[in-house]
C-alpha cells in the first residue's frame, strides 16, 4: 500500500485544486496537491516537501483528517488529507497542468480523482459542522 498525503489549502473562502498533467497517473483529473511519503519521512514533512517541489507553496498545517483507503485497479493507496492555511508562494505547477482557487461548495464541478472525492466529502462535512467565523471573501486577501 502506498502512503500518500494531500493538502486542502485554504486561502480566504477558497481552496486550491490541481489538475494532473498528461504524463501523470490519472491524467487530467483534479486533485488536492500532495504526493508520496518517502521512507523515514513524517506525513507532515512529506506534505511540506511536495507542496514546495510541485507548486512552490508554503502552508501551515491546521489539522489532519482520517485517512482514506482507496484501491485503484493498478494501485492501493492510503491518502492522508491535511487542512492547511496558505502562508506564501503562488501556485506555479511543475507537474500539474493547471491550478485553480475554488470555493469548497464548487469542488464537485471539477472532475476529481476518485480517492479525492472521499476527501471532498469529509471536508464538506467538516465545514458544515464547524461553525467557524467569517473568512476573507477573496483568495488573495
Amino acid at each position: 500500500m502506498m502512503e500518500v498525503v494531500c493538502a486542502i489549502v485554504e486561502r480566504g473562502n477558497y481552496v486550491l485544486a490541481a489538475c494532473r498533467g498528461p504524463e501523470m497517473r490519472h491524467p487530467w483529473k483534479w486533485e488536492f496537491p500532495g504526493g508520496k511519503v518517502q521512507e523515514g519521512e513524517s506525513r507532515e514533512a512529506a506534505l511540506h516537501r511536495e507542496l514546495q517541489e510541485e507548486l512552490g507553496l508554503k502552508v501551515e498545517i491546521l489539522e489532519g483528517f482520517d485517512p482514506v483507503h482507496f484501491q485503484y485497479p493498478d494501485l492501493d493507496i492510503r491518502l492522508w488529507p491535511f487542512r492547511c492555511h496558505w502562508t506564501g508562494g503562488e501556485p506555479l505547477p511543475t507537474e500539474h497542468a493547471e491550478t485553480v482557487w475554488i470555493q469548497p461548495e464548487d469542488l464537485l464541478s471539477l472532475d476529481f480523482a476518485e480517492a479525492d472525492l472521499l476527501v471532498i466529502e469529509a471536508y464538506q462535512l467538516h465545514l458544515s459542522g464547524s461553525g467557524s467565523g467569517a473568512a476573507p471573501s477573496s483568495p488573495w486577501s
